[in-house]
């Protein structure tokens, strides 16, 4: 959840602080006291576009900080903070910070971690779920619909959708292929000419396994002679001689000999220092073999020198080690054989491609069957919102289609059809609000009115789903009145008994349903205008609500029915806990 919210010299805010609860917060004040504002600051927050113009007249730049808890170890934050590398702390403690100067340029942080605005998006994408009037109709984009419907049943869809894929990515690769093999001769020739040039000059250098770290060795081994000469030399005289090492050694062991017959204990020290003194000696002789072993030769050197250099010279073409240049020759070698035997080779990327595309079309069909049987169950639960909301005559569908494909599509019912990422599904929601009328896009049937509705619909069936903190809804009730209103109210308090919900709205029915209210005022001081937020106490909370009933004029009938109205709500909060 959004647990603090900073704002610093943005808009018309100075500087505002404001702490946020569970449940469902509700902001209500005077049209233009800057509502919107603090939603555009939480959109800039999760990686909205910004601008120097959101910059506070006459400051330098503008300061956004928001503070997160995940309670949920398996929140997608985390898969996010481990990719890009960003530590969460063990209590779930998340903060997002984003400045913009008066030039235009942003800095965004998470954790503390300087991250690109792509990265701030990602985060924010997992935490906020935004709905102005505008994003309303974002919700109603078609290209969206198969990524709500799989997140409905998501445990369900996870598992076929990434067997699919994974065929699908192999899939692909063997068009790819295909197509560079079919098509191009000309690029092709040029591509021979260029491999069997590349391959040729590596053949010539005769590399050996691992070559460069070996004579890289010699090479410091030989340059270091004098050095290790003298460095043997010394071990072995320090060891072997009169009155050197082993001597006082053996000297040592005659004499723990000669009084080990009358302590056990002297015996036992006799028998460990024999054991040190053989070994002693034997690395005496080892070092005198590698002394008589080494060998200095300057042609020898020049030699590795030489070599090594032409190594470093193909390792600048063609891969940091001997390995990885001898790994790359292997796959060249291939190449050259896939272009020289070209027909060969196309004859059998033909084959692979009809066997793994009737493999892709088995799970894709496995896929749309999945996605079938749950656009069902989502369609059973949207009608269920929709009459809570008072549109029990409006009928929603998922309608499923298809794309047709070219000959090296895989056959779905004897038909070549398109795959993409997500299967051959191509998903759309329809609905139609009166009875006798056809299925349409949801944006070309609905009003405004019934268009907040089918929103609030929706998002109360995917709300439990989507996994993210905290739902923003911006004045997303316009239009609407009365039951319609109170409906709303109900349905946007349900959504956050799964999830924080932050709203902006202008109906008292909303307003009374608020487990937390602020009130979001301007003030002038100094001649300059600055956004005050205060939480609203109970009396507090009767004197808005009569003020968003009756407007500014404010009577005891409506002090009455704003307490009726608290009522109300806090009657239905207890009967649906």
């Amino acid at each position: 959840m959004l647990a603090e919210l900073s704002i610093k010299d943005f808009a018309i805010i100075d500087e505002v602080s404001i702490t946020f609860r569970e449940g469902l917060t509700v902001l209500t004040g005077e049209t233009g006291a800057g509502k919107s504002i603090i939603i555009d600051a939480i959109q800039l927050l999760t990686g909205g576009r910004g601008s120097a113009e959101f910059v506070r007249y006459g400051t330098k730049k503008a300061e956004i900080e928001g503070l997160f808890f995940l309670e949920d170890h398996q929140h997608s934050a985390y898969e996010k903070a481990e990719t890009f590398g960003v530590e969460i702390s063990e209590d779930g403690m998340l903060v997002l910070n984003r400045t913009i100067s008066a030039n235009g340029k942003s800095i965004c942080r998470v954790n503390g971690k300087l991250v690109t605005l792509a990265i701030l998006r990602e985060f924010g994408q997992t935490l906020i779920d935004i709905h102005t009037q505008h994003e309303t109709q974002s919700l109603m984009d078609v290209d969206r619909h198969i990524e709500l419907l799989d997140l409905y049943d998501r445990q369900t869809i996870l598992q076929a959708k990434e067997d699919y894929r994974k065929l699908y990515k192999q899939f692909e690769s063997l068009k790819k292929r295909h197509k560079e093999l079919s098509e191009n001769e000309q690029e092709m020739a040029q591509r021979l000419d260029l491999l069997e040039f590349q391959y040729n000059e590596l053949q010539e250098a005769n590399l050996s396994p691992g070559e460069d770290e070996q004579l890289t060795e010699e090479r410091n081994r030989m340059a270091n002679y004098e050095k290790i000469y003298k460095g043997l030399n010394d071990a072995y005289h320090a060891l072997h001689g009169e009155q050197k090492a082993l001597d006082w050694l053996s000297l040592a062991l005659s004499s723990l000999e000669n009084a080990n017959d009358y302590d056990d204990d002297i015996a036992s020290k006799a028998e460990e220092l024999s054991n040190h003194y053989y070994l002693v000696e034997e690395l005496s002789y080892s070092l005198r073999t590698q002394l008589e072993g080494l060998e200095y030769n300057e042609e020898e050197l020049d030699s590795i020198e030489s070599r090594l250099n032409e190594i470093n010279r193909l390792k600048k073409k063609y891969g940091q080690s001997v390995d990885e240049i001898l790994e790359y020759a292997a796959k060249i070698e291939d190449e050259i054989d896939q272009i020289k035997y070209k027909d060969t080779h196309v004859e059998k990327l033909e084959q692979e491609l009809k066997e793994k595309g009737e493999d892709v079309a088995l799970e894709a069909k496995h896929l749309h069957d999945i996605r079938a049987k749950a656009a069902e169950n989502l369609k059973d639960d949207i009608h269920h919102e929709l009459k809570d909301l008072y549109l029990e005559k409006a009928a929603f569908s998922v309608d499923f289609s298809k794309t047709n494909g070219n000959a090296n599509d895989p056959l779905v019912n004897g038909h070549p059809i398109k795959m993409g990422k997500n299967g051959y599904d191509l998903v759309k929601f329809l609905i139609t609000t009166n009875p006798g009328e056809p299925l349409k896009d949801i944006h070309k049937v609905a009003s405004g009115g019934e268009l907040s509705r089918i929103m609030l619909a929706l998002k109360r069936t995917f709300s439990q789903h989507q996994g993210v903190t905290s739902v923003i809804f911006d004045e997303v009730d316009t239009g609407v009145s009365g039951r319609v209103a109170q409906a709303i109210a109900e349905k946007i308090h349900g959504i956050s008994s799964s999830s924080q919900v932050l709203c902006i709205s202008h109906l008292p029915q909303v307003a009374a349903m608020a487990d937390t209210h602020l009130y979001i005022k301007k003030d002038v001081q100094d001649d300059r205008t600055k956004t005050i937020v205060d939480e609203l106490s109970e009396p507090s909370k009767i004197e808005e609500l009569g003020r968003m009933i009756s407007g500014a004029e404010m009577t005891e009938t409506t002090k009455i029915h704003a307490k009726e109205l608290l009522d109300l709500a806090e009657k239905y909060k207890h009967q649906s806990a």
